[in-house]
Order: structure tokens, then C-alpha cells, then sequence
């Protein structure tokens, strides 16, 4: 079954829910989510959403701690627009509902949290749980649109492109998107006359990560595999700390608590990061995560630890409640005890490229959020100021695709999907082991720290496992699993293939075979496509 809207939306995060909010203007939206629509990687963001608030600070500063972070990949341009449209855009959340914690003794009566990195206090947020918060109250709004309809439980499969339909390689555009039901496995088609992507990052691809299940990199990988480019896929951003408990799973522990304070210690109780960074525990990730790193390699500990233990009780209580009960889950009352906190896979820098309404390399594809590569953050996302992106360019993509020209092929034209042969798989433990596989692999060759030999090997293996996928998926039934599966495997190859083409450390990127970067006039981007 071909079915018709004006816009298709995958994804239900800041920047699907904000976009589909701006779209319905100019006609019916149909958004696309692969599990209930709350389950985004925007509900597990804790910390906040970096803007100028305060007659302290200005964008001139937060324009210099982006690029500063991002170690000299960032394109100034775009980080300018992001920035000074930034106040406007958080705005417009506050309109739509969002309930960001109040100061009275603060600018405009918002509290004002300092994050690594940032030079002033600029980020907003809604006490430790901000983008629960913000995904809630744009979900009542999309609840309530008449022109937006949600489905649920229905996962992208491929895109549709019309080159297929017609033969036109010149001519090409993104028409829309096959959708598994997840539930039925039926498969339909939606053609729209503008498709945007807004299905988060890849941080499943990794072994350890705060990211929840979802993050399988759908998006990049059902881009890529249309012709669209990606780039900088080899700056993942670890989240220094993720709470290490073998209880505990994708929980990680606000860089917002540094900044109130809180240091990073050994497992005797000393400081450490003062001999990494004069910036000490305030440091950018990138270096916090790559310090942590090396601590646990030279001790032999599993992990480090975040003490606050120092601040009055109810001080910590008040800040971060949702961290305070949930370390209690686990008999850790950070009030009292040293939090036990390890590296994960956090936030995919690089992505889908994108120009700066964004736009993909593919007519009338759009993406926005982590599944997308803008130029903001370079090397090294600075903390908070993804929502920022997120919400910048939902609003610049919506008000570009209200321009797309309508479809003019006859959507009769497009084939409902076609299962061919594919039977119903009795081996699902080939997936399973895969995907353990996949995640092991990739977080023992192709994490913080990254060598010639250990990309080569991850590369021999991941080829051998996609051509094992490919085979998979052409005899067997698609369900969830399988998907996720492929794109996970095209994710990691498209990670690897970018680290083994840049020949430097710079950010994220750490090569023991290259440990300095280049001093080149102007970092390139990693760019990659099947065209």
C-alpha cells in the first residue's frame, strides 16, 4: 500500500517534534517513530540547552568555546547562525510549554547551569532531566495538531527514491519511505514531497553507551545507502562519565554535576585530571574521556569515580534529583559516596551532510539533529549545544521544505513493497551474535583511543559480516532486529572508513599512529558517498 502526505517526518525527538510543529503550516504530516513516540535520544538528555541568556555572557563567547571545542573543524558560519539564533529558538520551546528552571536571581529569571568547556553559565535547563521535559511538552503539541498524524511502533526501512521508479539518475529525489509496522510487519509505502530524517545517533553501535536501544543509526545508514554523503563518522563523542554499575544500563552522570563542583578522582581518592588539562575536571570531553581512559588502563580499574561529596546535601539533592534516586537504586547516595562512573559511546558528531537549511546531498531529503553533519560541532560537540542544533535547524529545514515542489510522478507508479522469496528466519540467534559481535568489535578496535592494526582488523571483519547481513536480509522476512542489525553494520563500516582516512588526532579522533594534527590552513571534512 502507497500511502500520501505532504511531509514525512522519521523520527519524534526536538528535531522531528519541532519540525512537524513548523510543517503542519503548509500541510499534512505524517511522523514515524520506531517505538512509542517518547523514547528518543532527546528524553535522555540531562543536562540542558546552551544559549545566551545572560547580559554576562554574548555570542562572540559562545561562538569561540564551540569552535575552541570543536579543535579547528568547525564551520564558523554555521556555529555563528546556530548561536545567534539560538535565544530565539529557546524561546519558542519556553512558548510551546517547556518548563526550564526558574532563578529569580538570574537574567530573565532562568537558572543558568556552567557545563565543560563553556566560559559562561548559558545553559537552560529543566532540573537533570531537560530534554524529558522538552520532549513531553512538544508532544502535547504534536498530540493535539490536526494536520499531524503519529505512527508508532514503525521503522524506516528504505528510502524511495525515483531514479528506481523511473530510471532518471539526473532527475533523482527522495519521494518518501518504505515503513515496517513493527507490530503487523507490514510494510507500506508514505511518499512525501519532502522526507526529513530526525532518527538521532549511532551510539548502539558501541558496547558501552548512554544511548537508548533505538540509536542503531537508522538514518544514516538508510541516507547513505540512497546516494546521500555523509561525513566526520569517525568522531564519536564518549561521554566521560556513564555511571559504571553492572545494574545499570545507558545512565550517565550530567557533565552539569562538574560544574557545580564535583571532581573526577582514582580509585584512592586523588584528583587526576589537573595532569591532563589545566582546565582540570572542567575540561572538554574529548580530553576528559581520553584522561579516564588512560587512568583505567594504567591502574587496571574497571573504572574512575566523580566525587561530590563535598557540597551540602541538599544543595546536590536539589540540582540533580533524578541522579540522586537513581544512584540510590543502586545503593550509591552521591551525597555520601563516590560515584563510580566509566566512558560510553554519548553523541555521533558527524552524520548526514547537511547544508544550512538542511539539506541533504539527495533532493528533497532533509536532516536534522544527530543523524546529520552541519559543521557545528567539528572535532568535538561542546556540551549542550545539541538541542540547540536541533532546534535551529528543524526551524531552517521546515521553512526550506515549504518550498519543495510537489511530487509530479504518478504514485501508481510505485511499487508496493515486495518481500520476494524471503521466508520466516528460524536462525534469529545469527542477529543476536552478530549484533554482540558488531558492538564488542567496535568497542575494542575503534573507541577512544585507535591504532592502523586495529581499524584494519575491524574493517576485514565488518566487510565479512555485511556480506553475511546482505544475505540474510534477502532470504529472510525484515523485522526490527534485522534491520537494526544492517544498519548497525553500515554504521560501523562508514565509522571505520572514516577513521582510516584521516591521517591525524584531532578531537575525538585519537591514532597512536598519528598522534599529532595536521597543521593544514583549513581541516577537512571526511566525506563519504556510494556516488
Amino acid at each position: 500500500m502507497i500511502n500520501n502526505c505532504d511531509y514525512l517526518v522519521i523520527g519524534s525527538g526536538i528535531a522531528g517534534l519541532s519540525y512537524a510543529l513548523k510543517a503542519a503550516a503548509g500541510g499534512t504530516v505524517v511522523i514515524v517513530t520506531k517505538c512509542g513516540p517518547e523514547e528518543t535520544n532527546t528524553k535522555y538528555a540531562q543536562g540542558g540547552i546552551a544559549s545566551v541568556f545572560s547580559d554576562k555572557d554574548d555570542f562572540e563567547l559562545h561562538v569561540r568555546d564551540t569552535l575552541i571545542a570543536g579543535a579547528g573543524l568547525c564551520h564558523e558560519d554555521v556555529v555563528r547562525m546556530i548561536v545567534e539564533d539560538g535565544p530565539a529558538r529557546v524561546r519558542e520551546l519556553i512558548e510551546w510549554g517547556v518548563k526550564f528552571t526558574k532563578n529569580a536571581e538570574e537574567p530573565e529569571g532562568y537558572d543558568l547551569h556552567l557545563e565543560g568547556g563553556h566560559s559562561r553559565k548559558r545553559i537552560l535547563h529543566a532540573a537533570d532531566l531537560t530534554g524529558a521535559a522538552i520532549e513531553q511538552a512538544l508532544l502535547e503539541r504534536v498530540r493535539e495538531h490536526p494536520g499531524i498524524t503519529m505512527l508508532d511502533h514503525h521503522m524506516a526501512v528504505d528510502l524511495i527514491m525515483k531514479r528506481k521508479i523511473d530510471g532518471d539518475w539526473h532527475n533523482d529525489r527522495c519521494l518518501g519511505a518504505y515503513v515496517l509496522d513493527t507490530r503487523t510487519g507490514e510494510i507500506p509505502g508514505y511518499v512525501a514531497r519532502a522526507t526529513l530524517l530526525a532518527t538521532g545517533g549511532t551510539g548502539k553501535v558501541y558496547l558501552v553507551t548512554s544511548n537508548p536501544d533505538i540509536a542503531s543509526g537508522d538514518g544514516v545508514a538508510v541516507a547513505y545507502r540512497a546516494g546521500a554523503a555523509v561525513a566526520n563518522m569517525e568522531f564519536m563523542q564518549f561521554h566521560p562519565t556513564c555511571l559504571f554499575h553492572p545494574m545499570a544500563r545507558n545512565f550517565l552522570i550530567t557533565e552539569a554535576m562538574r560544574g557545580a563542583g564535583a571532581v573526577l578522582v582514582d580509585k584512592n581518592g586523588r584528583q587526576f585530571m589537573q595532569n591532563y588539562d589545566e582546565r582540570g575536571s572542567l575540561a572538554p570531553r574529548d580530553i576528559v574521556a581520553r584522561a579516564i581512559d588512560s587512568e583505567i588502563k594504567k591502574s587496571g580499574s574497571e573504572c574512575v569515580y566523580l566525587d561530590i561529596t563535598h557540597k551540602p546535601a541538599e544543595e546536590v539533592k536539589t540540582h540533580f534529583p533524578n541522579i540522586y534516586r537513581q544512584c540510590l537504586r543502586f545503593e550509591i547516595d552521591i551525597t555520601k559516596d563516590l560515584i563510580p562512573v566509566a566512558p560510553g559511546a554519548h553523541y555521533q558528531c558527524g552524520g548526514v551532510l547537511v547544508d544550512k537549511d538542511g539539506k541533504t546531498t539527495v533532493k528533497s531529503l532533509y536532516a536534522v539533529g544527530e543523524v546529520s553533519c552541519t559543521g557545528m560541532h567539528g572535532a568535538n560537540r561542546l556540551a549542550s549545544n545539541s538541542l540547540l542544533e536541533a532546534a535551529v535547524y528543524a526551524h531552517k529545514a521546515a521553512q526550506s521544505a515549504a518550498a519543495e515542489e510537489a511530487n509530479t510522478i504518478d504514485t501508481n507508479r510505485i511499487k508496493p513493497w515486495d518481500p520476494g522469496h524471503a521466508t520466516d528466519s528460524d536462525e534469529m540467534v545469527v542477529v543476536t551474535h552478530n549484533w554482540d559481535e558488531i558492538r564488542r568489535l567496535m568497542q575494542n578496535y575503534v573507541g577512544i583511543v585507535r591504532t592502523d592494526r586495529r581499524l584494519e582488523r575491524a574493517k576485514a571483519r565488518i566487510d565479512n559480516m555485511k556480506k553475511e547481513i546482505r544475505q540474510y536480509y534477502y532470504d529472510f522476512i525484515v523485522t526490527q532486529d534485522l534491520l537494526e542489525l544492517r544498519n548497525l553494520a553500515e554504521v560501523a563500516d562508514l565509522i571505520i572508513r572514516c577513521a582510516m582516512e584521516r591521517r591525524e588526532s584531532r578531537g575525538l579522533h585519537y591514532s597512536l599512529n598519528c598522534p599529532e594534527a595536521r597543521e593544514d590552513d583549513q581541516p577537512k571534512d571526511t566525506v563519504i558517498s556510494k556516488h
